[in-house]
């Protein structure tokens, strides 16, 4: 299972719950896994529930540290402002998103966080992995919400 693969389970079984269908896997500086999350922003009735920030939460409560030096993100849509900014808090080395989000994204979108002058840590960045099935998964979700 490739790691977008992974991403993307995490983003159907959060859809499954009635939950935007984004998806989040942490990997570690040796490739394994360290924590993987689904968006839960209803059913903790949190608006900062995004996949992202639940993934590397558990990242960092696993490695007992609050950076994540070496390890890397992959999610199903491009990280909103907020989660862009805690990637640069969390010291994330690389970050790998399927669709891109004109509308509410933070790296190539909106704010673009990581080109800020005053920007701590800039991760690598790898946009568009399976772009077409992160966005029909979205697209298909707000269809069938819409009814």
């Amino acid at each position: 299972m490739t790691p977008m693969d992974q991403a993307l389970a995490e983003a159907r079984a959060a859809a499954a719950q009635g939950e935007v269908p984004v998806g989040a896997v942490v990997f570690g500086p040796d490739g394994t896994v360290l924590a993987r999350a689904g968006n839960r922003t209803e059913a903790d009735r949190d608006a900062s529930a995004h996949a992202e920030l639940l993934a590397l939460r558990e990242a960092a409560r696993l490695l007992g540290t609050p950076r994540l030096v070496g390890c890397d993100l992959v999610v199903t849509l491009e990280p909103c402002p907020m989660c862009a900014a805690a990637l640069v808090h969390f010291r994330i080395r690389q970050v790998v998103f399927g669709a891109y989000d004109p509308k509410g994204g933070g790296i190539e979108h909106g704010p673009r966080v990581f080109s800020a002058p005053g920007c701590l840590h800039r991760p690598e960045v790898v946009g568009g992995v399976r772009e077409t099935e992160c966005g029909a998964l979205l697209r298909d979700f707000f269809r069938e919400l819409r009814g």
